[in-house]
This record gives structure tokens, sequence and C-alpha cells, in this order.
């Protein structure tokens, strides 16, 4: 009955295009923990005026863990903020990741209209979720737990930022990580006894074996993505704790939401960091709760883990950004920095469908919704557990990656979903995309609808691009929406790089493996696109161009720098240029974005930070929690 009322409200919020309904559901389904080392985390308001240690903006990827890592320090007052509130049933299901961004737990940013992108999405906008929960955006992501290759970060080192390079990284990837992979537990790149939980879904499609061996056609090896090589066929790695959703909150605030030190405030939203003009030092933060404004005291630093929209819009309404932009504005400067530049992301093209003749297959709405499913999920297993659906994943390296010289660093990967945009009766993943009824029914209206649900997809996503945006203010409030150009495939490059990812999920249904089934791509072209040669690079550009969407990795907008680099925002210990008492720990800081779902690498930057700012305070070898 609660699964027919789950589905029922699905359809509804759907047909009605509204998301007042989730309210309803936001809490019902998780009032009590599921086991003893399980719970809410309280709500504290703290008073006007209060005084805390450090204070952390942000409860997601990032602030959870050093919310988690700093209270190890017993005699430190730690506040956390947060925007949102709890995570929920909903939240907890990992195939229901599309869902999730049509909800109020999604800030619902939105970019500009793009020159070269989004071109026939719902308004001609990107659309760019961002979590507004505890847990963040690790809350609304497709929980695929992936670093990137090593000379991501020995880039960074090049850069100027020390102490970032791979071999001194893979201790905090592997300090947060409990591998729960039976075959990888004694891997040297993976961690026992973290926080976070990592597996692999535990159902297993029938298209995973056909994924694997048509890669095996193709010469790639099938791997582990976060091992040695990473160039291969592969099964997703899951930020997942049997078979549910195992989100940044759930793994680092949970455990010790007991800790006296440690103080939680929900539904609060920051409004500007305090900061004195005078001594350029950060003192507190001023945030909003109940329509109550409260200001809190930091006797040590504030610190920002709102992420590369959210930090860098706080630090520009609170005086530290690009001093002609803010005096656009009506903000006085404060720190001249570039905050908001170097805006990277990770782009994806998502509109195919590929059509099979067996129903065995796929994983689609009807399964999904099925009674069947609903006690298989109850029980930790089943379709539900496919993480945003993800069967399986691959990295390669195109013709257009020549000008990188690391031969083993890829810069396409291929997602293989279980079922595709065709099958999408209930509107969902249209929600998501942007894509409009029109569209859908367009492209998709003529196959029967049999023919539909017995589909899935293969995303080629660009994870090394060349093209860089621009966030900035749109008003001096915080609570307005900034100005987001992403300035998707600006570099001619990535367009043709996205397109050799296409021509490489072609490859791969084209295989014996994926032949037996009569697998084919459906030829229907995309509107705006029709009077160009189908399958031609041409069409490919145009459809890419129609309708390739973020994979929801924004980073680099407080670039992480020397002090003497003119382009950077932090220093390598990630304090903020020329302002005492306050750093950035999040997405924000990555001077290039690693070949990576951002994820892990932003748990991994917290990590690192945590142990940073116990050195700086001179609390390395401070006794702990146990």
């Amino acid at each position: 009955m609660i699964w027919v009322l789950i589905c029922l409200n699905i359809i509804v919020a759907n047909a009605m295009n509204t998301t007042n309904l989730m309210d309803v559901w936001t809490d019902m389904f998780r009032p009590f923990p599921r086991n003893p080392k399980e719970g809410l985390i309280p709500d504290y308001t703290p008073l006007d005026r209060e005084e805390f240690d450090f204070i952390i903006v942000g409860a997601g990827s990032a602030g959870c863990v050093l919310a988690n890592r700093l209270t190890e320090i017993k005699q430190w007052k730690v506040l956390l903020i947060e925007a949102g509130g709890n995570e929920n049933f909903f939240s907890d299901i990992p195939i229901f990741a599309s869902f999730l961004s049509t909800t109020p737990l999604n800030w619902m940013y939105k970019s500009e209209p793009e020159k070269n992108a989004c071109k026939n999405l719902r308004g001609k906008v990107c659309f760019l979720p961002r979590g507004k929960v505890l847990g963040g955006s690790s809350v609304l992501n497709f929980l695929i737990y992936q670093r990137g290759h090593p000379d991501d970060y020995d880039d960074w080192v090049k850069m100027g930022n020390p102490g970032w390079g791979y071999s001194e990284i893979l201790p905090y990837f592997k300090k947060s990580e409990n591998i729960r992979i039976s075959e990888l537990k004694n891997s040297m790149y993976h961690g026992k006894g973290g926080y976070l939980d990592i597996e692999h879904a535990p159902y297993k499609s029938p298209l995973e074996k056909l994924f694997k061996k048509a890669g095996e056609e193709l010469g790639y090896e099938w791997r582990d993505p976060n091992g040695e090589y990473l160039i291969g066929f592969s099964k997703a790695q899951a930020t997942m704790r049997k078979g549910r959703r195992c989100s940044s909150s759930k793994a680092f605030l949970e455990p010790i939401r007991h800790r006296s030190n440690l103080k939680v405030t929900k539904y609060s939203t920051v409004n500007k960091i305090l900061i004195n003009p005078d001594t350029k030092t950060a003192y507190g933060v001023e945030f909003t709760k109940h329509n109550k404004r409260i200001q809190v005291l930091a006797l040590r630093e504030v610190i920002l883990s709102a992420g590369s929209i959210g930090s860098a819009q706080l630090l520009m309404v609170s005086g530290i950004g690009p001093k002609k932009h803010l005096l656009e504005v009506g903000i006085d400067s404060i720190a001249d920095l570039p905050v908001g530049y170097n805006l990277q992301d990770h782009v994806t093209f998502s509109g195919n469908a590929f059509l099979v003749n067996d129903s065995s297959l796929c994983v689609n709405d009807l399964l999904a919704a099925s009674p069947v499913s609903a006690v298989s999920y109850m029980a930790g297993r089943g379709p539900l557990t496919l993480p945003g659906g993800a069967v399986g994943l691959a990295f390669a390296r195109s013709s257009l990656a020549s000008d990188d010289h690391s031969a083993t660093r890829p810069d396409i990967e291929l997602v293989m979903g279980g079922g595709s945009l065709a099958g999408d009766l209930l509107g969902i993943l249209r929600s998501l995309l942007g894509v409009t009824d029109q569209w859908y029914w367009k492209v998709y209206g003529s196959l029967p609808l049999n023919v539909r649900q017995n589909s899935f997809s293969i995303n080629p996503v660009l994870i090394r691009p060349r093209s860089v945006g621009r966030l900035k203010l749109r008003t001096a409030n915080f609570t307005d929406p900034p100005i987001i150009h992403m300035n998707y495939f600006h570099d001619p490059k990535d367009l043709k790089a996205l397109v050799h990812g296409i021509r490489l999920t072609q490859q791969v249904i084209g295989t014996s493996a994926f032949q037996r089934y009569a697998t084919r791509l459906h030829t229907t072209p995309f509107p705006g696109c029709e009077k160009l040669q189908f399958d031609s690079d041409q069409y490919w550009e145009c459809a890419i161009e129609q309708t390739s969407i973020t994979l929801d990795h924004q980073v680099g907008t407080c670039k992480m720098a020397a002090v003497d680099d003119k382009t950077g925002v932090v220093s390598p210990r990630l304090l903020v240029h020329n302002i005492r008492g306050l750093r950035v720990a999040d997405a924000s800081i990555m001077p290039r974005i690693p070949a990576a779902h951002t994820h892990a690498p932003v748990v991994m930057i917290a990590e690192k930070a945590a142990d940073i700012i116990k050195e700086d305070w001179g609390m390395r070898s401070n006794s702990i929690y146990d």
C-alpha cells in the first residue's frame, strides 16, 4: 500500500508540474532510526551572537566530513549550518536520483541561455541541481564513486599547489572509505573501516554482462575504476549501504550526532560572512532561520563548504570578489579576488535511446514501480538499488586528447543506464533533463509503448573539458539566484570530443554481444537538426547542442593557487587570500576538474582540509574520540 501511495505521489506531482507534494512526504517515512547506530540529526538554533570555535557553512559532501573530523578535538565547539532539512525515504532509493532534483531538496539553479548548449530544453537554459538538504548534493547525485586519474592531481601541484599530488591525497581517499566489494578489500587503492560505504548495487542487470562482453570485443579490460588503470569498462562503485544511498550525512554526521561539541542548525540560510574591513578578518556569519536573523561568531575560523555556486556567491555578497563587478551591484570591496571565474563542469549527451527485442534486459518505469521491485528493495535488493539507474561505466581516450601527454588519462566516459529517456512514462527523467513534453513526443511518440520500455541508454560524458564559464551576482542579496554562464562547448574541441563519445557508444551496440538482441539506435532526428544528414558528425554536433546537460559536477569558482597567482582565490592551505579566519573547502577550490564524478574528490578535499586545520591550530596529535 505504501508503494502504491509513493507511485501515485510521483505521478500526480509530475502531472501537476509541481513539487509541493514532496513537502508532505519529506520526513514521513523516516521518523525513526533504522538501526541503533542511525538516527536523525538534532536541530539546534543558536542564540544571537553565540560563539563557536569553527562555523561551517553547508552540510553537504564536504561540510559533513569537516564537522565530523573537527569535533574529534573535544575542546573545539563546532556549528554546522544547513539551509535544508533531513533526508527522506525517497532520497534513500538509488534509482530515484533523477526524481530528487525535481523536489525542494534542490536549490533549483539555472544557467543563463547558452549559445552552444541546452538550446531545446525548457526555457532554453541548463538546469544545475545542487543539494539543499543535510548531505547536500550527495543526496541528489547518482551515487557513483569515482576518483579520477592520478595525473589530475599531479597537475594541481604543477599549477602551484604543493601537497595535493596523487601520492599525497590517495591516503585521504582511503581514509574516508569502507570498501564493501569483496574482491577489492585487499586492494592498495581502497580503504576499510572509514565512514563512507562503497559497494556495487546488489542488483545485477542483464545488460551488465553484455556491456562487459562488448568492452572485451572492443579491446577494453574489465577494471576497478578506482584502481591502477582508469581506461576500461567496469561496474559502477556507489556510495551505498546495503542497497540504500549512503550520503555524507548518513556516513559522517549520523554516527556522531550525540557529540556535545557539535551543533547543527537546519533550515538556516547564511546571508553573508561577517568581516572586519579594517583588519580583514572574518569573525562570524549572519543567517536567517524561520524569518529571524541570527549572527554567530567564530573564535577561530569560518569555513565555507557551500559548493561552487554557494561558496562563490557568499564570498561576493560579503565583499570578496572582482572589485569592478561588486561595485556594479552595490557591494563595497574588501578583497579584490577572481571569485566566480574558472567555472568548470562535465557535460553529457543523454537524448539517445537504444532499442532491443528482449523485454527482460531493461529497467523501465513499469518494472521500477512494480510491487515485486518494492518488496525486493525493502530487503536491500532488486532494480531500485541501481545507482541512478547506472548499469556500467567505461573510460576511453578520444583522438582529441592528443594534446594531453598522459597516454593513460581518458577524456570520455560512457555511463550505461538500465533504461532510457524513451521509456520515461512518468516524466521524471524529462524533468531532470529539462526536456519538454513536445520534444519527447516528437522524438519518441511514434514508438509503441512496449518498444519504448524495451530500451536503454549509453550516455557519453566529456570528462576533460576545455571550456570555462563564470558565475556572477545578480544582486547584492544571497537569496537572489546568481548569474551563471556555463559556456559549454565554447572551445569547439569539446563538441568534437563528445561526438567521438557518441561514436564509441555506436561501437558498443555494434558488437556481437548487443547485436544478439538486435540492438539499434532510435533514428527519429532531434528537433532543430532534421535538415542535417542523420548520423553525420554535423548532425551529432547539432543534437548535442540541443539537449546536452550537466552531470552536476560544477567546480573551480574559488580556485586554489599560490598567493602570488592572480587567478587564485584560496591558498593550497585553503585560506582565502588576504583575509584572516576564512577558508573554503569544497569543489570550488579545484584548479582544474578531475576526470571523475566529483563527490569522491570533494570528500577527499574535506578530509585533507580537516588535517590542515588541525595542523594550523597545533592540534595534530590532540586526543580524539574513540
